[in-house]
């Protein structure tokens, strides 16, 4: 049976990745941690068996007990600090977490000398400002962070790549794009701009304001349900030291997503700029290129971001 140990279980991914797994039929075994409990029920699943244990990744005795007691054949790693506004505010909590959590999984795997596949979930910040004859961003392209997030994003995959070459472990890499999808909370960007103008539309009025930060940046976005396919994909079928970007290949702007979710809903927008969204540094533009991932795995993303965004309205009208 496959037994995957999934960090970060708490989140909206891991939801939608066992979500995922029980549409294959196959069978699994899960072991799901996070520092909190999930706010999901997951006693409905047929053919996913699930456990979850609340932990603290920071603890090395916790993360190398629970390896060694569950015995994964694959490691799902989402544990993260994952907001890159946030990073702006605690740089010292975004960097210890996203890169010591990471370093006491791989180092227990290490010291349990287990032969285990882990994904390790990086972030398309890595690559920094870019200019648009760089575009579509390829996985060859230098890195440069500019944020504390995306700086501890590439200390976690050049920690992988030291684990890889040095002790021969079993890790694939991502950059992950901007990904979205129903049950995100709302200090995401989109989740929040779909939630402002649903409670728009439930209060009767036909046009009104939203708070936004810089609505003219451009982004690569993916829905979620896309994104555990081609995690999973990477668990069973991505070759040992690589890195993939998980993306659509498609770059659109914060401002045209709140016309499309405004016409949608039927509503009128003015937006307010609050200068406190607005990051010190920010990347302009990020679209990426999904050859590589399509090439070696036949992956594509197949949900169009229309039927995304009518997902997340459709979620926060019900929520």
């Amino acid at each position: 049976m496959n037994r995957y140990l999934i960090t970060g279980f708490s989140g909206f991914v891991a939801r939608h990745f066992a979500e995922y797994l029980e549409s294959t039929k196959d069978s699994f075994l899960l072991k799901g941690v996070d520092v909190q409990t999930p706010c999901f029920m997951f006693d409905h699943y047929k053919n996913v068996k699930i456990d979850f244990e609340q932990v603290d990744l920071l603890s090395k005795e916790q993360v190398k007990s629970i390896i060694k007691e569950f015995q994964p054949t694959a490691i799902l790693h989402l544990a993260s600090f994952s907001s890159v506004a946030l990073s702006w505010k605690e740089p010292v909590r975004s960097f210890r977490n996203n890169t010591n959590i990471f370093l006491n999984l791989i180092d227990a795997v290490r010291k349990l000398n287990m032969d285990v596949r882990i994904l390790s979930v990086g972030s398309s910040e890595e690559y920094g400002n870019v200019n648009d004859n760089d575009l579509p961003l390829t996985e060859d392209r230098r890195l440069n962070p500019v944020s504390p997030y995306a700086v501890a994003r590439v200390s976690q995959e050049y920690l992988s790549q030291i684990y890889i070459g040095g002790y021969g472990m079993d890790i694939v890499m991502t950059r992950s794009f901007n990904h979205i999808g129903p049950m995100q909370r709302d200090v995401f960007v989109v989740s929040s701009l779909a939630r402002q103008l649903v409670e728009l539309k439930r209060s009767g009025k036909k046009r009104g304001a939203i708070v936004a930060g810089d609505v003219s940046i451009i982004r690569d976005f993916t829905d979620v349900r896309d994104v555990v396919r081609a995690y999973h994909s990477l668990l069973q079928r991505g070759r040992r030291g690589e890195v993939y970007n998980v993306c659509s290949g498609r770059g659109i702007s914060l401002k045209e997503l709140i016309d499309i979710m405004a016409s949608q809903l039927g509503v009128e927008v003015d937006i307010t700029v609050d200068d406190r969204l607005i990051r010190p540094a920010d990347n302009r533009k990020i679209i990426g290129s999904n050859e590589k991932i399509k090439r070696e795995l036949g992956w594509s993303n197949v949900i169009p971001l229309e039927k995304s965004l009518k997902d997340i309205i459709d979620y926060w009208d019900e929520n």
